[in-house]
């Protein structure tokens, strides 16, 4: 494809989204930056980019809000061209057990991670164009379990399901769909609130035995938007050092 590639990064200011979208600048796409409260951070991943010599935009949007979703592709549209890469990054962790759950805390949690990923992909199946592709990024704690993920596994179990869903639903468009499930990976979503002897633990669950670095996902992430990547589809990806 000659034209440049234009891909869309949500939670693009940090950790595995901030990778992703300065490895896909990397290798030649024009990329939007999304973010939510992250605005310093965003602008300087986007001058990472730029500073390398490649094209990127900064754009705040909650994912939960459909207008600010579909400005954030208008800003893709008017300042590239068009959208054929959105990677949905965005997401929140709280950890607490069931019977303690604060239900706003649920409400927060499923307007980011489900309601957020429900938005960002209806608005890529209805703008991306044709022979692109989708990466939602999930978690495997979905096939781990642990105690406190509970509220958290739910919204990322589904989006496991929309992610294969809308693969089927795209049929015809050449549009790949895919979901990435990291392990525990170093990025501050993971590390915040954990002590030492709790990452050195979990670091000790894959055979590979260490922590993802964002890069590792990233890497993922980026195989399955590009060519060699496109017969993947509607797949989930546990891209966790072997831990299942």
């Amino acid at each position: 494809m000659t034209e440049q590639q234009v891909a869309i990064v949500t939670g693009g200011s940090r950790g595995i989204g901030r990778a992703t979208a300065v490895k896909l600048a990397a290798q030649g796409a024009a990329v939007v930056v999304g973010y939510a409260g992250g605005a310093a951070e965003a602008a300087k991943v986007v001058d990472e980019i730029t500073a390398a010599g490649g094209r990127a935009v900064a754009a705040g949007a909650d994912v939960g809000d459909e207008k600010a979703v579909a400005a954030m592709f208008d800003l893709a549209q008017e300042t590239f061209g068009g959208v054929d890469v959105v990677v949905n990054s965005a997401g929140i962790m709280p950890l607490t057990t069931i019977a303690e759950l604060d239900l706003d805390v649920l409400d927060r949690i499923y307007h980011t991670n489900t309601r957020g990923a429900f938005v960002v992909l209806r608005e890529a199946a209805r703008r991306l164009r044709d022979g692109g592709s989708i990466v939602t990024i999930s978690t495997s704690q979905v096939g781990l379990l642990f105690p406190t993920y509970g509220p958290y596994v739910a919204s990322k179990a589904g989006i496991e399901a929309m992610s294969t869903i809308l693969a089927r639903e795209l049929r015809g468009r050449n549009i790949t769909v895919n979901s990435v499930a990291p392990g525990p990976t170093a990025t501050d979503l993971f590390l915040n609130g954990k002590d030492q002897a709790t990452i050195d633990h979990l670091a000790k669950l894959p055979p590979l035995e260490r922590l993802a670095e964002a890069g590792d996902i990233a890497d993922v992430i980026t195989f399955l938007t590009g060519p060699q990547g496109h017969w993947v589809n509607g797949q989930v990806v546990r891209a966790n050092g072997g831990i299942i």
